[in-house]
């Protein structure tokens, strides 16, 4: 009885679960903003960016 309350209690597996789960994440992750990035609608808003950055009003 109290082996198998051991073993309920045991949570030494639980951090390859994290781990799995983190870095399914972490990839989601940069696939969403590699599909954001990679469109012409980011590449337009950075280049309006910088051109708003470096441009003096006199």
């Amino acid at each position: 009885m109290v082996a198998a309350r051991r073993n309920l209690l045991d949570d030494r597996g639980m951090s390859t679960v994290e781990y799995a789960i983190g870095t399914l994440a972490a990839a989601a992750l940069g696939l969403l903003l590699y599909s954001l990035l990679s469109g012409g609608w980011a590449r337009e808003l950075l280049q309006a960016l910088l051109l708003r950055s470096f441009t003096v009003d006199a």
